[in-house]
């Protein structure tokens, strides 16, 4: 993954939520930690390499396959 990236995510997060904070002064305090909670969880997900991570079938399989050795499947 490139980290130029990661900056320019960070950069959005970081403008959003500067010109957004002045919108969400009147909001209830549930309201600003949801938006805080999202631009976290985009920003957190920004760092994982997930288009050449393993999907769940590959989990599965390194999970089961001593098992289906043992059995001789």
């Amino acid at each position: 993954m490139n980290g130029y990236f990661f900056s320019y995510v960070t950069l959005s997060v970081l403008l959003i939520t500067v010109f957004q904070w002045p919108k969400l002064k009147q909001k209830t305090k549930q309201e600003k930690a949801t938006f805080i909670i999202m631009l976290l969880l985009v920003w957190g997900l920004s760092m994982l390499d997930l288009p050449h991570s393993p999907g769940p079938t590959t989990l599965i399989s390194l999970v089961f396959k001593p098992f289906s050795e043992l059995i001789g499947l």
